[in-house]
């Protein structure tokens, strides 16, 4: 038995069987690139799903976890620590929102949203409760969260669920305008839906959104876990068109790797929570704090967003040659910045998996779109050899 089948069998013994792996075992990683167990090498473009936006053990990232870690780990929020004080200020003046909270991941923050959303709306009124969210949606994993995701599949077997969501289509204005009502606290919407298959709504549609929660006194969440830290080609992707939220979650890239999640708020919806109302015990630990500060500084300095921007255009122009290339497999590219899926005519797994054995890191989402979320220092050159390797595995599919 190989050291890759020793751990892959203990797995299946001793873990909880949630997760349908890829066999193979990755040991280390420098860049965008990552080796297995065996010493295979591999280009990920996958970036732990949108989170490795430095690449792995990027210098800055590695010092900053050692020397916090050599000084101080975990005190819990009843004490004051500097590195979160660091970044709550930070993600403040980098949006422009008012308050932050951090905590340890996205669906984390994203149940944070909606119990701050729902405090807001009994401010307002007994009943203003009801929260719309998007089809095809995908918030968390927590009993909130998945209540809060637009796709039936993630909710299925965990009933009874939480009460006061609604759902409509993406991207559909009309269909938003006629579910807001006064008993609405809050629209939660992706910028850009990552997991349900990359789809971009125009931009009158957020604009639209605006307006709405406007009228009728609802808070607007922009859950910016995937599609924000730079990915669009902005800091965030809501930047793009200038629609401010109330609420907006952060997580996934914010830390480097290092799990770690935030909530953003403006003053008026912040007011709506007080000491007590909220709280978590590993949320804002100075470990890492210090990591979501290290990879700040590189996102800022070296621009990212704008290495993103010139990088996707890059990708997106490349694949668009393969799909002039296999206009029979390819049925549309699309994506901004580096989030891009590329919508297949047959079912992507095994094209996933091809892109593995020939030495690619990628993933399939919502059944037939091959995803591509690099980190965001990638260069043309990894872009090619992305390409080159899809070229290989489409004409093996042909």
């Amino acid at each position: 038995m190989t050291n890759a089948e020793q751990v892959m069998a203990t797995e299946s013994k001793y873990y909880l069987p949630v997760f349908a792996r890829y066999p193979i075992v990755l040991e280390r990683g420098e860049g965008p690139y990552v080796w297995d167990i065996e010493g295979k090498k591999y280009l990920d473009f996958l970036a732990g799903i949108a989170v490795n936006i430095l690449g792995h053990a990027h210098p800055r990232l590695v010092a900053a976890i050692a020397g916090q870690a050599g000084k101080l780990i975990h005190v819990s929020n009843l004490y004051y620590t500097a590195e979160q004080t660091k970044l709550a200020k930070t993600l403040v003046e980098l949006t422009g929102l008012d308050r932050a909270f951090i905590c340890n991941s996205g669906a984390e923050a994203n149940e944070g949203a909606i119990k701050l959303a729902r405090k807001y709306g009994k401010t307002l009124a007994a009943d203003k409760v009801e929260i719309i969210t998007a089809e095809h949606s995908f918030h968390g994993r927590t009993l909130a969260t998945l209540t809060a995701t637009g796709q039936p599949k993630y909710r299925q077997g965990y009933e009874p669920l939480p009460g006061g969501f609604s759902y409509v289509p993406f991207g559909d204005l009309a269909a938003l305008e006629k579910a807001v009502s006064a008993k609405t606290c809050a629209v939660m919407l992706e910028p850009i839906q990552g997991e349900g298959g990359v789809n971009i709504p125009d931009p009158s549609y957020l604009e639209g959104a605006r307006e709405l929660c406007d009228k009728y006194g609802a808070l607007l969440i922009l859950d910016e876990i995937q599609s924000g830290m730079g990915r669009t080609g902005k800091l965030l992707a809501w930047q793009q068109i200038g629609v401010k939220p109330d609420i907006m979650t952060l997580a996934k890239g914010l830390g480097g790797g290092v799990p770690i999640g935030a909530i953003l708020a403006t003053d008026e919806a912040a007011k709506a929570f007080h000491a007590g109302d909220h709280g978590t015990t590993f949320g804002g630990n100075p470990l890492a704090c210090a990591a979501a500060n290290a990879t700040l500084a590189v996102l800022v300095e070296e621009d990212l967003p704008a290495n993103a921007a010139k990088m996707g255009k890059y990708m997106v122009d490349a694949l668009n040659g393969l799909k002039g290339k296999y206009p029979a497999l390819i049925a549309e590219v699309r994506g901004q910045g580096l989030i891009i899926g590329m919508r297949m005519t047959k079912p992507g797994k095994d094209m996933v998996n091809a892109c593995m054995a020939a030495g690619a890191l990628i993933n399939c989402t919502a059944g037939d779109v091959l995803r591509f979320v690099p980190p965001l220092n990638i260069g043309t050159n990894h872009v090619d050899e992305m390409i080159a390797i899809l070229d290989k595995v489409f004409a093996a599919e042909q």
